[in-house]
């Protein structure tokens, strides 16, 4: 058997058959992630919007905010997000979801169509992974071109594709980066380009570093493969594996100074939950290898029928070597079985369960199986024998799957076409091919009877050549014999099938499948994440009124403008402008979520999304100058009346910096009441905090919890309490779901839930009646809790009064310069300068003249303690990791350049070295 050798492979990689390929791929796979959604109806083509989940809340909020970064519009620089936090750090949050090249194309659209702009960039995402994968089929392995850019398109468009990252758009940079590291291992194996490899892998680890992990891995099992089915010496093999880890960690130590800070952003956010994995049952996991399945919780591994049917052919192929075929099957079982075992599902998400969907490696599986569908029909289409066995296989696999919850209804219609489709095509394919061979065969393969009749021209030739030519079946070849032998019956010419038409026919219906079943799953996911998850409008009217109002009243850094309560998305501050408590990132800072959850505020995805806070005394805390208050959002609820404008109140607040007395305490922490934490704050008492009756609506007295009541049965749930008139209400209760209204107020809605993925934060229920007699009714939908001290009752005129206090004892002027708060202090201050922004790690300060330092701390949030000699304030932010990460990429910078020159030099003296004189001979010719 013949072996394979690495030198064949490769020593010339894919020039135009691999750049027709990769445009082949990137075209089909654009066309076919448009078309998907067209039938979907989804957004650009249809009402039914695209953005759920993480997309609408996170992407797309961001992306704005890069196109306001980059037009010069926003509030901070890369380091400091002034917008969303009350002042977070940017640069991890640029790293997790912004580095990619592909991103800074949002600059190119209006910012209206910021929706629009980041569909457009998932496209080109997907669209050039599929390209990329193409030509990589081709370096691996010649083979046909248009093969490989079906089989390129089969792998961007995968199950996991379409099903998870489509709305993950920056884990669509490790769908491109995965066939791109593996295109620089075979550099490595050829000795080629490593400049150009060292570049690609750090532009894959600074485009999405936690994909690129992935990616890195699996680029490195297949190279480990490359080289266990090669033919190179134990030598080579060692000195290959060193240059591809010398690569690797060239690259990386390059995207360092963002991979570093990205990092310590990391340990600095609030924590999530913990979670604990559990491998799905075998039914599921095979059901998602067919189209049209769909659950968040299992492996999205569908690449298409075709791509299923070629990779189950492999072990059964004959015309592949064995060790190829042992070699590649053991690799796609093994990363199989590694989806499914904890300490690799551990090992491949980089030694933390993620919070979301537990197989985000899922695409390299689909990348094992398109390669190894690729070296299945890069040897010819896989014969009877083995597309039988193929079949069999998928046979068993859906009468497995089909006892599994994912399998959707019209996977029953799909698949029997796509699986027509699939082995049509591939045996008009494998018929082409035995045409092929036979026309290549030529004189060689006819009889000598033949040739000896064909040599003795017209008047030597055989009866039976005669008889046809009177038939009007003219042979001008001789070719009527068969097996060898003279043939006596006339071979009808039009009979035979021509391989000019097999070819075509068979691209029709291979592509024909892929076409209608990667369509109909893209469609099935996309109808299905709408049903199963939370989904926000595209840019409309009401962020536009939104946008609108907060620029009219603008005025950054002398107060805040609060986007407001009635959140759009959880990022409404980096959509519609403004700086607000409104927060949403996998790295929300541990102190932000723990102080305003502190101060009575709410929060979804288990602190990680804190949300505005609609309250005077934080309002003053935090410089609010100016608050939006939108209706509802009808998208959100059917319920919610017609839009109007949105209204927007002002108020005094103090300046950003303020300054509080010498004595004041600074290092007591908060206690369980949020009205009292706001006190500490704000150094002055101006709550009252009465003792409350909460009774069902029959009068029975509710001691813990708060139940949804019978049907039937009267639905108010009464809390009641004592208050000075013309206070005003707040309710504090973030374990309660449902509406809250006081007599003759406006009606409150509270969220949370019973898994604590949410709590609802503090609301004003209007003012205190002269009786004095607050009476709250609650109107639960879900089973909660009012915990004690929930109701407080602020006093207006205390709360003005420490207002002017501040205001009169805190900054003159403040100056906000990107990541640089300057601010001039009265004379003789002295105590603590305190600054209206979380103390999150990396904030250092000065003091007048003094050394710049660590900033301290009051109550979360940034303090400079004060002598009295000091007029100034200066703060400046730095991330955390930044200069960790920016010696570790001069280093990294270095050693490349250094050899770089070293392989010029040595190439240089290598050219100018004479060759020893040797006597040669000319080629021998024959067959040349």
């Amino acid at each position: 058997m013949e072996r394979p050798t690495l030198r064949k492979a490769v020593s010339r990689g894919p020039s135009r058959p691999g750049q027709a390929a990769a445009l082949l791929a990137s075209l089909l796979t654009a066309a076919l992630f448009c078309a998907a959604d067209a039938v979907a109806r989804c957004y650009p083509f249809g009402p039914r919007t695209r953005s759920v989940n993480d997309l609408g809340n996170q992407y797309v909020p961001f992306h704005a905010h890069l196109w306001d970064l980059l037009h010069g519009r926003a509030d901070g620089n890369l380091l400091i997000n002034w917008q969303s936090g009350y002042g977070s750090s940017f640069l991890p949050d640029l790293g997790t979801y912004l580095s990619s090249p592909f991103a800074l194309l949002v600059a190119l659209f209006p910012r209206d169509e910021i929706d629009l702009a980041v569909y457009v960039i998932t496209g080109l995402k997907t669209a050039c992974a599929g390209a990329a994968m193409a030509w990589l089929l081709l370096a691996l392995r010649p083979g046909r071109w248009w093969a490989a850019g079906l089989l390129g398109t089969s792998y961007a468009l995968c199950g996991w594709s379409v099903a998870v990252a489509s709305y993950n758009p920056m884990w669509l940079d490790g769908l491109l980066a995965l066939p791109l590291f593996c295109l620089v291992g075979e550099w490595t194996l050829a000795g080629r380009r490593p400049l150009l490899g060292v570049l690609v892998v750090a532009l894959g680890w600074i485009a999405n570093f936690y994909t690129a992990y992935m990616a890195t891995l699996a680029a490195g099992l297949l190279l480990l493969l490359r080289l266990a089915l090669g033919d190179l010496a134990l030598r080579r093999r060692v000195a290959v594996a060193g240059r591809a880890a010398g690569t690797v960690a060239l690259g990386v130590g390059l995207a360092a100074p963002l991979v570093t800070v990205v990092w310590a952003g990391t340990r600095h956010a609030y924590p999530g939950r913990v979670v604990d994995f559990a491998p799905v049952p075998a039914r599921d996991l095979l059901a998602r290898l067919l189209p049209t399945t769909y659950t968040f919780a299992s492996p999205a591994l569908y690449v298409g029928t075709a791509a299923l049917l070629l990779a189950l052919a492999l072990p059964f192929d004959r015309r592949v070597p064995g060790r190829i075929r042992i070699g590649w099957t053991a690799l796609a079982l093994a990363v199989a079985l590694s989806l499914q075992w904890g300490p690799t599902h551990l090992l491949w998400h980089a030694f933390a369960t993620p919070q979301g969907s537990a197989y985000r490696q899922a695409f390299v599986l689909c990348a094992l199986l398109v390669m190894a569908a690729w070296q299945t029909l890069s040897h010819g289409p896989p014969d009877a024998r083995a597309l039988a066995a193929a079949t069999g296989l998928l046979a068993v696999i859906t009468a497995v799957a089909s006892r599994s919850v994912v399998v959707h209804p019209v996977m029953w219609l799909v698949l029997p076409l796509a699986v027509t489709g699939a082995l049509g095509g591939l045996i008009l394919l494998g018929r082409a091919e035995r045409a092929e061979r036979t026309e290549r065969a030529g004189p060689a393969e006819r009889s000598e009877p033949a040739e000896r009749a064909e040599r003795t021209g017209p008047a030597g030739r055989s009866e039976a050549a005669g008889r046809s030519e009177r038939a009007g079946l003219a042979d001008p070849t001789g070719r009527f014999s068969r097996l060898g032998r003279p043939s006596d019956r006339p071979v009808r010419v039009a009979r035979r099938p021509r391989r000019a038409l097999l070819v075509p026919l068979a691209v029709v219906l291979l592509f024909g499948g892929q076409f209608g079943e990667t369509v109909a799953t893209s469609a099935v996911a996309s109808r299905l994440r709408l049903g199963n998850m939370d989904d926000y409008a595209p840019w409309g009217a009401r962020q536009r009124a939104q946008a609108d109002a907060i620029a009219r009243v603008d005025d950054w850094p002398a107060h805040r403008t609060e986007p407001g309560r009635e959140q759009t998305v959880g990022n409404d501050p980096l959509l519609v402008g403004g700086q607000g408590a409104q927060y949403y990132s996998s790295l929300t800072s541990d102190v932000l979520s723990r102080t305003l959850t502190a101060l009575g505020d709410g929060w979804t995805s288990r602190g990680r999304s804190v949300q505005s806070l609609d309250n005077d005394v934080t309002d003053a805390l935090f410089s609010v100058g100016a608050r939006v208050h939108s209706p509802p959002d009808p998208h959100q609820s059917l319920s919610a009346p017609p839009g109007g404008a949105p209204t927007v109140t002002r108020a005094q607040v103090p300046p950003l910096v303020t300054v509080r007395p010498p004595g004041t305490d600074t290092r007591s922490g908060f206690g369980p009441s949020p009205y009292r934490n706001q006190e500490l704050l704000l150094g002055t008492r101006v709550y009252t905090v009465p003792r409350v009756t909460v009774r069902a609506a029959d009068g029975t007295p509710v001691r813990r919890f708060v139940g949804v009541p019978a049907e039937g049965t009267a639905s108010g749930v009464k809390v009641t309490a004592r208050c000075r008139a013309g206070t005003e209400v707040y309710l504090w209760a973030p374990h309660y779901s449902g509406t809250a209204r006081l007599d003759g107020g406006p009606e409150a809605r509270f969220r949370t839930d019973a898994r604590v993925t949410k709590i609802a934060a503090m609301r004003p229920l209007g003012t205190v009646p002269a009786s004095g007699r607050v009476r709250i009714v609650l109107t639960p939908d879900l089973r909660g809790r009012i915990p004690d001290g929930a109701v407080g009752c602020l006093d207006t005129a205390r709360l003005h009064g420490a207002v002017q206090r501040l205001t009169a004892t805190g900054a003159t002027r403040v100056h906000v310069s990107g990541a640089t708060v300057e601010a001039s202090l009265p004379p003789g201050s002295a105590g603590t300068a305190v600054v209206a922004a979380p103390r999150i790690a990396g904030w250092r300060c000065a003091a007048g003249a003094g050394p710049v330092v660590a900033a301290g701390g009051f109550h979360g949030l940034i303090a400079v303690p004060l002598d009295g000699s000091a007029t100034t304030v200066r703060c400046v932010f730095r991330p955390p990791g930044l200069r960790l990460g920016s010696a570790i990429g001069a280093t990294a910078l270095l050693v490349t350049l250094l050899t770089c020159a070293f392989t010029a030099l040595r190439g240089r003296r290598a050219a100018r070295t004479p060759l020893p004189s040797t006597t040669t001979t000319a080629p021998d010719r024959v067959g040349a």
